[in-house]
């Protein structure tokens, strides 16, 4: 039985407006990990008005190793049939603009709607060594999509005029080739360079003798084809080649040494399905650590820790990165009753307070919450109606930096307001803003100044706010801002002085990744987020970062065998610690606007599919909520997942995952099926004690059963 609707084309996915706009703002200003647009409060500001935004010069660092001087050189000389392949069925036009932006070059992309156009992309400019600074996206009517992309090359330059022909002809060879993965753009943090290592056996794929046959010939076939490239390099060097010529190759290289480890990667999803039956997933205490669960278990008391809330939360962000731009509070207030009828339970609102960004993620005056996004009056009209209609309001905490309003020695690091701080308050880290307390051994945060936690009266000043906001406005919970940049500890100090019934953290970090691929075991990526969680004591929940990366790249490779673990669990922070992961599938980072990492929109539908049925808290994204298509598949998931109860603790067991489905039981209530390929509870033998199964709703690559009993 095959009861998958074929894909549909991609949709924006912008709220409910039939395009995307290519002049909206590409990138956000204030969290690169440059410096890109930097207000007062923040280091090389030029004098001016206290609301002036000041273009500087872009820093962001590469991932990528140092450039050749004959990646360009070497483009034009690829073979016109290869560049050409793409071409012939699905016709593209690429242009290049160097006076539209006085620091980038636009690169714009234009043709018919493809699969995960943008994914490849971003991976054809990552081989060619060039930086994406942000992209954007146009759907016009006719069903045709413009992606423009803000580009530099290594050195934070324009491409020369002279290469971009060479440019342009590679684009058309990598996107009908490259096996690289998708990479984010991390707000705030240095990029992590690409580590060579060995991968450790995780995954589960079909445990079947014709799937070990299949992966070995795959394998096999790839590292055929690398060694005849590198031994091509060889011979290229022992003749004393071109560097051009020997460059060209070199590409080739990269790319066949990606399909490779992609190729490994599936052998060992195999393998470890054969060495390990399906298995549900339990809280593994062991992994990670001693947890506030442990501790409880044990007698002890986890103070307030709110966490996730009951269990059986479900989130919305309420807001992405254009909101400020539409009075929003107000805007948002007039859909107060559609979202909780859709069964949201809470809503995570934007940062409240005076910042020198529109977006607000550069807050000055913390108790000023006269903000872009609207008054304080309609702040507290808006959480006032939320409660009238049964969801929480979480406030978006960001207290790891804060921008000053005045200068001192030409320094941004004397602050007004109820919190007239000075510079002793800032951590001494950046020289830039002249603090003096506390060096802090956590990330810093280059745009603006640190906030020294480590001192009693910061976090003093900081929780009677915090308890201001609780008890006076009116919010419910906490989203905390870039935690990596400071301890855990301090916020569970915030959390049980608050005693919010909701608190969860946005540690993101970068997934694990060898010769440009995503590692197939991300163990070590999430333990790095329980490691943080267990820091606060288990009060705080998390965002699983290790889940979006994984699903995108399974969904937008075909590669479902990748959702699933050695152990037969979720392979994210979900399959670890499911009470303390917060799952999403975009939020206004990695989407909206920005698109630093976005998920590839022809698979929306299905990426809801897995989230809204499977343990951890969902939340989903704005945008994703508003658009027509997407919500009427979200309404439904959301109703079933209320009327069968499935929490953040519910057990998951997983049937399959092969390249191309990936299915699964969950609390013996429910069976859910993503992907293409074929399957039903019927037909896959599932039995947990029902009489029958019956659909209980369905869309592009997705289904999802009840039970009966």
């Amino acid at each position: 039985m095959n009861v998958s609707v074929p894909s549909t084309s991609a949709t924006s996915g912008l709220i409910s407006e039939p395009r995307r706009v290519a002049s909206a703002v590409f990138h956000r200003p204030t969290r690169c990990w440059g410096l890109c647009f930097l207000p007062n409060g923040c280091p090389r500001l030029q004098l001016g008005s206290t609301k002036q935004l000041v273009a500087v010069q872009h820093r962001h660092k590469s991932r990528i190793c140092t450039p050749q001087a004959g990646v360009w050189a070497a483009a034009a000389t690829v073979s016109a049939e290869a560049s050409s392949s793409n071409l012939s069925s699905q016709p593209l036009q690429i242009d290049f603009d160097n006076e539209g932006d006085p620091d980038v070059t636009l690169v714009s992309v234009s043709g018919p709607d493809q699969r995960d156009l943008l994914m490849q992309l971003t991976g054809a400019f990552n081989s060619m060594q060039l930086v994406v600074v942000a992209a954007s996206i146009v759907t016009t009517e006719d069903g045709r999509v413009r992606d423009v992309f803000k580009v530099t090359d290594q050195q934070q330059q324009k491409i020369p005029e002279k290469h971009w022909e060479a440019v342009k002809t590679q684009l058309l060879t990598l996107i009908s080739k490259s096996s690289r993965s998708s990479q984010p753009q991390i707000f705030g943090a240095a990029p992590a360079a690409p580590v060579q290592k060995q991968r450790q056996s995780a995954g589960q794929m079909q445990g079947s003798a014709s799937a070990l046959e299949t992966a070995a010939a795959e394998m096999g076939q790839a590292a055929a084809s690398l060694v005849a490239i590198e031994r091509q390099i060889v011979e290229l060097t022992e003749q004393g080649a071109e560097a051009s010529a020997l460059t060209e190759v070199e590409v080739k290289r990269a790319e066949a040494a990606a399909l490779l480890e992609r190729r490994m990667a599936a052998m060992e999803a195999v393998l470890a399905a054969r060495r390990s039956p399906p298995a549900q997933t339990p809280e593994p205490q062991a992994a990670r650590g001693p947890g506030a669960d442990l501790r409880f278990m044990a007698g002890g008391a986890t103070s307030s820790g709110p966490a996730a809330g009951s269990g059986f939360e479900m989130i919305l962000q309420g807001f992405n990165w254009e909101s400020y731009r539409n009075n929003w509070y107000k805007t948002l207030q007039e859909q107060i009753p559609a979202i909780a009828e859709a069964g949201f339970t809470a809503i995570w609102l934007p940062p409240p307070s005076d910042a020198v960004s529109a977006q607000g993620y550069l807050p000055r005056d913390y108790y000023n919450l006269d903000s872009k996004y609207g008054s304080e009056a309609e702040l507290r009209e808006l959480i006032s109606v939320m409660h009238e209609n049964g969801i929480k309001a979480i406030a978006d905490i960001v207290i790891n930096h804060r921008c000053a309003h005045f200068q001192e020695d030409g320094k941004w690091n004397k602050f007004g307001g109820r919190l007239a701080w000075d510079k002793s308050y800032i951590c001494n880290n950046n020289p830039s803003f002249g603090g003096t307390g506390s060096h802090k051994p956590q990330e810093d945060y280059v745009a603006a100044p640190n906030l020294d936690h480590s001192q009693e009266r910061v976090r003093k000043d900081i929780t009677a706010w915090m308890k201001w906001l609780r008890n006076n406005v009116g919010y419910d919970g906490w989203r905390f801002d870039f935690v990596k940049g400071y301890a855990g500890e301090a916020v569970r100090e915030y959390i049980n002085a608050t005693v919010p019934t909701m608190a969860f953290g946005e540690y993101w970090d970068t997934c694990e990744y060898t010769d440009g691929v995503l590692n197939y075991n991300q163990d070590t990526h999430r333990q790095r987020t329980v490691n943080w969680c267990d820091k606060t004591g288990g009060t705080a929940a998390a965002f699983d970062f290790t889940t979006k990366g994984i699903l995108q790249e399974a969904m937008g490779r075909g590669e479902y065998w990748r959702l699933v673990d050695g152990q037969g669990r979720p392979p994210g922070l979900m399959g670890m610690w499911p009470s303390r992961a917060v799952t999403f599938i975009e939020n206004h980072d990695t989407g909206s606007t920005l698109n630093h990492w976005p998920f590839p929109w022809n698979h929306l539908g299905e990426a809801h599919a897995y989230q809204l049925t499977h343990c951890g808290t969902p939340c989903v994204f704005y945008d994703h909520f508003m658009n027509a298509d997407l919500q009427k598949h979200i309404k439904a998931l959301l109703k079933i997942r209320k009327r069968h109860g499935i929490s953040n603790r519910s057990k998951v067991l997983v049937h399959k995952a092969t390249n191309d489905v990936y299915a699964a039981s969950i609390d013996k209530k429910i069976a859910v099926k993503v992907g293409p390929g074929n399957w039903s509870p019927q037909d896959g033998g599932v039995q947990i004690g029902q009489k029958d199964w019956t659909l209980a709703t369905s869309g592009p690559n997705f289904a999802v059963w009840d039970a009966v009993f």
